[in-house]
């Protein structure tokens, strides 16, 4: 089955509305006629208004970093998918590894927010990762596994069309490493046949899964040469309209 691949930049706690708004018209002459692909920006939630503003007629999706499972409530601080909608957004980013390890997500929280996201009817960008000592020692096929499991756990009867994995090592974001395009093929591979194993074959194959993960201009068409790679999950690279522009141009 052919999957679209699906190109994204996470802003994570940069950019005010103005300048969200400024990089919009940066790009736009990027992804102007660029067809075969989705484009997207996951963006701070004060910007998100603003963002899908200048976006419009784009075709650029727009999205927020994270959500609450909630439809509404007394949760401090939080945003709801309603909220996201109201405010242009169609996606969210749930579960980064920022997520996990600095607010303490974890899988049946991630679960929770997988669900409400797709119920509510935006795109789902469910994110998994192992760390460094994961990796060295053996136990990452285990651990995602584990993880991919957890996360979707409350997905049951709901429509995945909408639903988008983004398998980020951890030990390779932000730090300039990078798994070599073979590494990441692997492991993405990995994700596709424990997707399957939970899911079923029709979903597996019909799931983009993404690479995350010191993706940048000159690695990104390696990358998304990999059949088991529908896209990447871009994170300082996105910041700027020029760099962001040679890897949606892969």
């Amino acid at each position: 089955m052919a999957r679209t691949p699906f190109l994204a930049g996470n802003w994570k706690m940069f950019k005010t509305g103005g300048e969200a708004a400024e990089f919009v018209e940066q790009f736009k002459p990027a992804v102007a006629g660029l067809t075969g692909r989705q484009v997207a920006l996951a963006v701070p939630a004060t910007a998100l208004e603003r963002t899908a503003a200048a976006a419009k007629g784009t075709g650029i999706i727009i999205g927020a970093q994270n959500l609450h499972w909630e439809k509404e409530g007394a949760f401090t601080g939080e945003i709801s998918v309603g909220m996201i909608k109201d405010a242009g957004g169609s996606m969210a980013i749930i579960g980064h590894s920022e997520r996990r390890t600095y607010f303490a997500e974890t899988d049946e929280v991630v679960a929770k927010k997988v669900a409400a996201a797709l119920s509510g009817g935006l795109l789902a960008v469910l994110c998994l990762g192992e760390n460094l000592a994961q990796r060295e020692s053996g136990e990452w096929e285990a651990f995602l596994a584990g993880q991919l499991k957890g996360s979707l756990a409350a997905v049951g009867g709901l429509d995945l069309a909408n639903l988008i994995v983004a398998y980020e090592p951890i030990w390779a974001i932000g730090t300039g490493k990078t798994a070599t395009a073979d590494e990441a093929e692997k492991t993405q591979a990995h994700v596709r046949k424990e997707l399957a194993s939970l899911l079923g074959d029709a979903v597996a194959s019909a799931t983009r899964i993404l690479y995350g993960g010191s993706v940048k201009p000159d690695n990104a068409a390696s990358l998304m040469a990999q059949p088991n790679i529908d896209g990447v999950l871009v994170g300082g690279a996105s910041l700027k309209a020029d760099s962001f522009s040679g890897i949606v141009k892969y």
